[in-house]
Order: structure tokens, then C-alpha cells, then sequence
């Protein structure tokens, strides 16, 4: 079982969606949390350590997990989908954007 950590700003649109999206996906446990301070739920060094894939949706959150959580990063993979903060929650348009953005970071179905 891989442990998938979606990450965004506030954990309310992107990253939320995202988990929604995967939380069925065979073979993955995920979670999804955001880099702001007053985020749905914020970031942490627990979820970082927990996670095996780390997925971002822009390069600056990448950079603050980078900053702000360097000792807990233990080699796992960070991958950045390059999603703006244009969609709401679970706007079609998005959850198709997940899902082919992750298709080739995903084990087969």
C-alpha cells in the first residue's frame, strides 16, 4: 500500500478534491493537507513522514514543504501537477486534470 499526500494552499479545493478523487484507488491510502497556517488541515511534519509520495499542485508548495519540512522529507518523491487555484471543489474539469496529470505517477488498476 503507497500513503499519497496531496497538498495545496488552504486544503479546501485542490488537494482536497484530489483525495477524494484517489481515496478509492486500489493500492493507495492518501491524505491531503495545505501549506497556509489557517488551512482545512494544515501541514505537518507527522504527514510529511507518513506519506511515500508527496503531491503538490504548484512549485511554490513545493518550495514551503521544501523550507518549512526539510528534516522530515526522507527521499520520498515530490511531484508537482502544475494546477492553478482556478477550480472549486470537485469541478469536473479538475478531477479529469487529476486524474490524467496523475496517470503515470499511479501503480496500474
Amino acid at each position: 500500500m503507497k500513503t499519497v499526500l496531496f497538498i495545496c494552499s488552504q486544503n479546501r479545493l485542490r488537494s482536497a478534491t484530489a483525495e477524494h478523487v484517489f481515496a478509492s484507488y486500489p493500492g493507495l491510502e492518501v491524505s491531503s493537507a495545505g501549506t497556509n497556517h489557517d488551512a482545512e488541515n494544515p501541514l505537518t511534519a507527522e504527514l510529511v513522514s507518513w506519506a511515500d509520495i508527496i503531491v503538490v499542485m504548484e512549485k511554490q508548495h513545493r518550495t514551503k514543504l521544501q523550507r518549512r519540512f526539510r528534516s522530515a522529507l526522507r527521499g520520498q518523491r515530490v511531484i508537482c501537477l502544475d494546477i492553478p487555484d482556478d477550480y472549486a471543489f470537485m469541478d469536473p474539469d479538475l478531477v479529469e486534470l487529476l486524474k490524467i496529470r496523475m496517470g503515470r505517477h499511479l501503480p496500474p488498476v
